[in-house]
């Protein structure tokens, strides 16, 4: 059996490495990371979310979450896709936020496309895409962990072609990940059986 990249934390408890590296990734990795997330507002804060991560460490946008639930109403779909011209002004004078202004437009746009989506259809398309919990062998070194795989591409694919902006195979996967569609906790880490 090939040796666990754990590593043990201040209770001893062994966790990811990655949840250790910084004291805001503890609680985010004990007890967000990894559970299933439902609901259309819930999965459209952590598709933008993920979205404002790609080419930045997680970290950043962690340090800043509270920041992007207040620039951008809480993330609830119906209010951002209200969102106005002099809101985009807003956002992109926002040092609470990231200010890339793609990634802005793209969270605006995708709140207006998901606005017209009946109630429960983000998440039932989004969870849709999770694979066979028996068929995923528990990782024991970070590079048993893949970037992106078959379902995170075609989950990708699929919500790009239903008008969804900035996602990625790569982001739809961190995302399946972030949201509990799959488990990528090692094997030993103390938060896997919790993340189910």
């Amino acid at each position: 059996m090939s040796t666990s990249d754990a590593v043990a934390g201040p209770d001893g408890g062994l966790r990811c490495p990655w949840g250790l590296s910084t004291e805001d990734y503890v609680a985010y990795h004990d007890d967000e990371w990894g559970r299933p997330v439902h609901g259309d507002d819930a999965l459209y804060e952590r598709l933008c979310l993920e979205a404002f991560q790609s080419g930045l460490s997680w970290i950043t946008i962690l340090r800043r979450r509270e920041g992007f639930r207040t620039a951008f109403a809480d993330f609830k779909i119906a209010s951002v896709a209200e969102f106005t011209d002099a809101d985009s002004a807003r956002l992109l004078a926002d040092p609470g936020i990231i200010r890339n202004r793609a990634k802005i437009e793209a969270t605006l746009a995708n709140a207006r496309v998901l606005a017209d989506w009946s109630d429960g259809e983000l998440d039932s398309l989004i969870w849709s895409f999770a694979p066979d919990a028996a068929s995923r062998k528990a990782p024991r070194k970070l590079s048993d962990v893949p970037a992106i795989t078959e379902e995170s591409t075609a989950l990708s694919k699929a919500l790009k072609k239903r008008g969804i902006r900035f996602v990625g195979p790569t982001t739809a996967y961190a995302l399946m990940q972030a949201c509990g569609l799959v488990n990528d906790h090692l094997a030993d880490c103390v938060a896997r059986e919790a993340a189910g």
